[in-house]
């Protein structure tokens, strides 16, 4: 619960009943951010944030320090730039991770990546944005947890499979819905085991 409350504080995200402003809050325990084109994944957002009591924010709502504020975070983004090799994810994202996040020191935090492809339509490209994510935050010391065996899902190239493993949940909401809970249900279990402060 200590989680939930520190990590609402200091937002403003459709609530000005709270009234408090991003400064005000240090640590805010975890962040669960994701961007969406579609709504698709605003949708696996909802369901990660119903697994942990985790409010979902969009990253358009925040800023570098707002990130750094965190102690932790579970990101998630679309890949809408399919076969590009930047700027996939055709959201706000694109401009905060090669804009603000490029100072911001994570060393030490713990992110897990969740994304939201077309495994059908987009069979080429299924949630390549993962990548570029753990690309570019790693690259700021980030520590990415949560890796997803890729063995479990039907599509033919993805940027974000390294050794056999999705970089992070891939879910498809415009193929297979019926999994997008159960596969979340698991992944939050396995990022907990990884040391997700959750």
């Amino acid at each position: 619960m200590l989680s939930l409350l520190s990590a609402s504080q200091g937002l403003t995200v459709g609530t000005a009943a709270r009234g408090l402003t991003r400064a005000q809050a240090p640590q805010m325990g975890i962040g669960l951010i994701y961007s969406t084109t579609t709504g698709n994944t605003e949708v696996v957002a909802g369901y990660i944030g119903a697994e942990t009591g985790l409010e979902a924010v969009d990253i358009g709502d925040l800023d570098g320090a707002g990130i750094a504020a965190f102690d932790a975070l579970i990101i998630g983004a679309p890949t809408w730039h399919t076969g590009a090799d930047s700027e996939r994810s055709g959201t706000a994202w694109d401009e905060f991770i090669y804009g603000d996040l490029t100072s911001l020191d994570l060393a030490g935090k713990k992110v897990a990546i969740f994304g939201v492809g077309d495994s059908s339509g987009y069979a080429d490209n299924f949630c390549d944005a993962m990548d570029e994510l753990k690309e570019c935050f790693t690259k700021q010391g980030a520590e990415v947890v949560g890796a997803v065996d890729a063995g479990d899902y039907e599509f033919d190239e993805s940027k974000s499979v390294v050794d056999g493993k999705f970089v992070g949940l891939a879910c498809d909401e415009d193929n297979e819905p019926d999994k997008s809970e159960g596969r979340v249900k698991a992944w939050v279990a396995q990022i907990k085991g990884e040391g997700m402060p959750l």
